[in-house]
């Protein structure tokens, strides 16, 4: 994995060639040095941008959400995050954690006792069922997260899924929607981005864009993604 890692490096340090702004230069020099997959979250590993999760505690405090739902788990770094920060807003929580496996996942993760983690794929009608009950039991708000598969195709049924579990307020961040050219890891093909727009051409009035959290720190991994509910 080390191999890999510095042999995908190097070869995107290669063929960089400066074309944007500051913000968006930095963007494809943190993501072609891999820098966002060798974060860790107390020791366990967290592949978010640093800048990213700083935005999220800030919306974590704001909104106060009784359920955060994530979709992709790998290793527990985000979700064990999440379940840290959600501890000092001083009500009752649940982090729900869904991936199609969790055999990567780090044990200080696993046992910690304000996360679910559920191992089945994302789109599936029983993890809808399973976020209903939740529901009743966590009375308030919601924070979800998507950073599973990342084709277009699958995005979109994430936020499909979603669709009739969100309410007004609620919140949806669509990360690694700066793939495919957004503006990184062109030739991708449709992913996150795309799938925003498809789905606000379905459904164009479910979302409200949140751009000064977007546009907060400069740069993010979520472009177009940071969505409150109408």
């Amino acid at each position: 994995m080390d191999v890999l890692r510095k042999l995908t490096s190097a070869v995107a340090q290669l063929i960089y060639r400066p074309t944007g702004s500051a913000a968006e230069e930095y963007h494809k020099w943190y993501y072609s040095n891999l820098v966002w997959n060798q974060t860790t979250w107390l020791g366990v590993q967290c592949w978010k941008s640093v800048s990213d999760m700083w935005n999220y505690q800030e919306i974590l405090f704001d909104l106060k959400p009784s359920l955060v739902i994530e979709f992709g788990s790998r290793y527990g770094g985000s979700a064990l995050f999440f379940a840290n920060v959600m501890r000092h807003t001083g009500q009752p929580f649940k982090v729900v954690s869904v991936d199609i496996s969790h055999k990567a996942l780090d044990p200080m993760a696993r046992r910690d006792p304000d996360i679910l983690f559920i191992e089945s794929s994302s789109t599936v009608p029983a993890v809808a069922e399973h976020i209903e009950r939740l529901k009743g039991e966590y009375r308030g708000t919601i924070f979800a997260i998507l950073d599973s598969d990342h084709s277009m195709d699958h995005v979109l049924a994430e936020m499909k899924l979603l669709r009739p579990l969100l309410s007004s307020g609620d919140y949806l961040i669509v990360e690694d929607s700066d793939i495919n050219g957004h503006p990184v890891l062109p030739g991708f093909g449709p992913g996150p981005y795309e799938a925003i727009e498809a789905y606000e051409r379905e459904f164009p009035n479910d979302y409200k864009h949140d751009v000064a959290r977007e546009n907060k720190f400069g740069w993010t991994s979520a472009p177009n993604g940071f969505l409150i509910r109408n």
